[in-house]
């Protein structure tokens, strides 16, 4: 079984000042998904999508941890 780990605000701050997005006030979820359009990524980072496929996602152990093969 793999070890979830969940990002800490402060990496996903740390991240999103990389691609240029401020952060702000911004939830988890709204700046995680801010990052993934600059990464032009879908922005579904938490939107309940019945089916993920992106298993090498970095942000998946946080967006559907009970699906991390």
């Amino acid at each position: 079984m793999k070890e979830v780990s969940t990002m800490k605000m402060k990496e996903i701050r740390i991240i999103a000042r990389k691609h240029n997005v401020q952060p702000g006030r911004m939830t988890k979820q709204n700046l995680v998904r801010a990052i993934q359009r600059e990464e032009n990524n879908s922005p579904c980072f938490q939107t309940e999508l019945d089916f993920c496929d992106q298993y090498d996602c970095c942000w998946r152990s946080d967006c559907r941890p009970g699906d991390t093969q």
